[in-house]
């Protein structure tokens, strides 16, 4: 069980800019069916953004979205986050779903360290 990104595998970009453009540009390429999410997450960044007068709702939106992206851009990792998403919900024994849960963190995490975050 692994929850490396699979940086030997194919990518089917280059890492995007940590940017609001650069980052919805990528995702259309790796996964346009989540734009609407992004953009609405987009808005709800914003507004919480101006009324705690602070940029960290927007730093951590696009935290956020910067790891979507690391992981979708690797095919075999999308899969493998999805089918563990998948499996979790679906288990029968709670030791099975714990199992597909870690697998799943296991992988969003490595997003996460190699974003630096």
């Amino acid at each position: 069980m692994t929850a490396q990104p699979e940086h030997h595998a194919e990518e089917l970009i280059p890492r995007p800019e940590r940017t609001i453009t650069a980052l919805r540009a990528a995702l259309a390429v790796v996964a346009s069916d989540r734009l609407l999410e992004m953009q609405t997450e987009q808005a709800e960044a914003i507004t919480r953004a101006i009324d705690s007068d602070t940029l960290d709702p927007l730093r951590g939106f696009l935290l956020r979205w910067a790891v979507v992206v690391e992981i979708e851009r690797h095919p075999e990792t999308a899969s493998k986050l999805r089918r563990a998403e998948y499996l979790m919900q679906v288990a029968e024994d709670p030791a099975d779903s714990r199992r597909h849960a870690l697998t799943a963190a296991g992988i969003v995490r490595a997003a996460y360290r190699v974003l630096g975050a």
